[in-house]
């Protein structure tokens, strides 16, 4: 029974790798190293639209295949890497970045969770002043005759 439940989690892992394998780039190399770094910096800063929590270097999708062929030839054409996604960005909008870039559009996404906890903060203060004004009621209840009953 236990053997068939290690045989069958081995096998879901070694399928889990062997989908990863597929994921590889099967382009051949830059033959200058500092346009592969370019290139492979590039296809990880990038999202897969299909995939939508996958860089293209991660997805074996069709289109990401197609967006890393589209940024070789670019990086092949001597395009910048600003320019390069620029036109990634044009043509999919911001939503391609892999780590979206901050802006007026999306401030408060970045901000809500600072915010968040300044509000908690000074409601935790607010909270404990109330508390630390208000008279103790047990020492009250302490007097002369708290002992008798």
């Amino acid at each position: 029974m236990i053997s068939k439940f290690l045989r069958a989690g081995l096998l879901a892992g070694w399928l889990a790798l062997a989908v990863q394998a597929f994921a590889i780039d099967t382009e051949a190399a830059f033959s200058d190293p500092a346009l592969q770094h370019r290139y492979e910096s590039l296809n990880r800063e990038l999202r897969c639209l299909v995939c939508q929590n996958q860089t293209i270097a991660d997805s074996n999708a069709p289109l990401a295949q197609d967006l890393r062929r589209e940024v070789r030839e670019m990086i092949a054409a001597g395009k910048t890497d600003d320019e390069i996604r620029t036109f990634m960005i044009d043509r999919y909008g911001d939503f391609v970045l892999y780590r979206p870039r901050m802006t007026a559009q999306n401030f408060l996404l970045w901000a809500a969770p600072v915010l968040l906890l300044l509000i908690g903060a000074a409601t935790v203060v607010v909270v404990v002043r109330r508390r630390s004004q208000e008279p103790d009621n047990e020492t009250e209840a302490e007097g002369p005759e708290a002992g008798q009953s």
